[in-house]
């Protein structure tokens, strides 16, 4: 298969989006693998790191609906899906459709929302499609939830639980900006008005015909057993109380492709497994009391300990 169609599309998002956020490549090259996946993406970081300009950016690289939610603790379910409302001047229903209605959703802050407003999201993420009062509206593509939250903060804060985490494609942490890249940020014009200056690169046929084309990418059987060694070496471990899910197995599956191709190969090697690793599995694991360590350790000794498979000559 031609790479070059993979490689063209990540380079032409990466630089728009690199207009406005500086020194981010590596978190803009996941979330085009995300995309290509037909993924959802959650930015965990601290505040002002660029989350929120960094997934506007993305979504105006793209074009298509863009709607942005403040999740906060009096948001309701149908505040994001939308309600069928009696219309006096016509003596019917109709449907007022809520902002879920589009192709790129940020879900800003979305631990600040009650698990009864977060649970509305479930279906879509899911399923692509939306229910109201009986009937379903199904989302057109491409359709992609891009969250974010302070890991900070407890107070007026409800975690995500684990079914909706692993809902998510992969989770990410931007970071601080190195001191070169931040100094660039300051004396630059303000990141709102380049921001505003955006316009889009790609289009929705080209996303679909990727989206058709990246299972072609090779993946041996060993590299395949290699990736579920891993999903094994999660599920069996004393240190965690939950591993990886079938559905965990199938994204880092799917990412590993994606990064092969983005990155010119046609086929799946045990290092493109081993950086998707990082993104794709962490939020679907959950440590025991005594373990005595984080997540990103246990994933780094996980990846020590697993034996990775060897070209045979």
């Amino acid at each position: 298969m031609d790479t070059k169609a993979f490689q063209s599309f990540k380079n032409r998002i990466s630089e728009n989006c690199e207009k406005v956020i500086v020194g981010k490549s590596a978190a803009i090259e996941q979330i085009v693998i995300c995309l290509i996946a037909g993924g959802h993406v959650l930015l965990e970081d601290v505040p002002g790191t660029g989350k929120t300009m960094l997934l506007r950016a993305f979504s105006k690289s793209l074009g298509g609906r863009f709607h942005r939610i403040q999740f906060t603790p009096d948001l309701l379910p149908s505040d994001l899906t939308g309600i069928n409302f009696y219309n006096q001047k016509v003596g019917e229903f109709e449907l007022r459709k809520g902002p879920l209605f589009a192709n790129f959703i940020l879900a800003d802050e979305i631990n600040r929302a009650t698990p009864r407003s977060q649970s509305a999201l479930l279906e879509v993420m899911e399923e692509r499609q939306i229910t109201i009062d009986g009937e379903t509206f199904p989302m057109e593509p491409p359709y992609m939830v891009m969250a974010t939250q302070n890991p900070i903060e407890s107070y007026g804060t409800f975690p995500l639980p684990e079914a909706q985490l692993d809902r998510f494609f992969m989770r990410m942490s931007l970071g601080y900006m190195s001191r070169e890249e931040e100094i660039r940020v300051l004396s630059r014009p303000d990141s709102k008005q380049l921001l505003s200056e955006l316009e889009p690169v790609v289009g929705v046929d080209e996303l679909i015909d990727l989206q058709k084309a990246y299972p072609d990418v090779q993946v041996k059987e060993d590299v395949a057993g290699y990736i579920m060694d891993l999903v094994s070496y999660t599920r069996n471990s004393e240190l965690l109380n939950v591993g990886v899910s079938t559905r965990g197995a199938l994204a880092l599956y799917r990412a590993s492709q994606i990064y092969a191709a983005v990155n010119g190969r046609d086929y799946v090697i045990p290092e493109d497994v081993k950086t998707e690793s990082s993104y794709v599995l962490p939020h679907r694991l959950m440590m025991t009391s005594r373990s005595h360590m984080d997540v990103q350790n246990f994933i780094r000794l996980m990846l020590d300990d697993v034996s990775v498979p060897l070209e045979k000559l």
